[in-house]
C-alpha cells in the first residue's frame, strides 16, 4: 500500500507563501504547524511500521492531525 503524504505543503499548496509568513508572525498558527508536523511524523512512522502503536491510538492520533489541519485552513482562509 503506497502511503500519502499529508504535510501540509501538500495539503495546501495554494497556501505555501501565506503559511511561511504566519509561521514566523503568528505565534499561535507556528505551534499549530509544529503539532500538526509532529502528529504527521508519528502517524507516518507508525503506519510504515517503524514504530508500533494499537489501532485505536492511531486513530485518535489521527483525529488529532485532523482537527489542527482544520484550525490551520480557518486561519489560512481567514488571514
Amino acid at each position: 500500500m503506497e502511503l500519502m503524504n499529508h504535510d501540509l505543503a501538500h495539503e495546501f499548496p495554494e497556501y505555501l507563501e501565506k503559511m511561511n509568513h504566519l509561521k514566523v508572525s503568528d505565534a499561535h498558527f507556528s505551534t499549530l504547524v509544529a503539532h500538526y508536523d509532529a502528529h504527521n511524523l508519528a502517524i507516518t512512522q507508525y503506519e510504515q511500521g517503524k514504530a508500533a502503536v494499537a489501532d485505536d491510538e492511531l486513530e485518535v492520533l489521527k483525529k488529532k492531525r485532523l482537527d489542527t489541519k482544520d484550525e490551520i485552513y480557518q486561519i489560512l482562509k481567514t488571514t
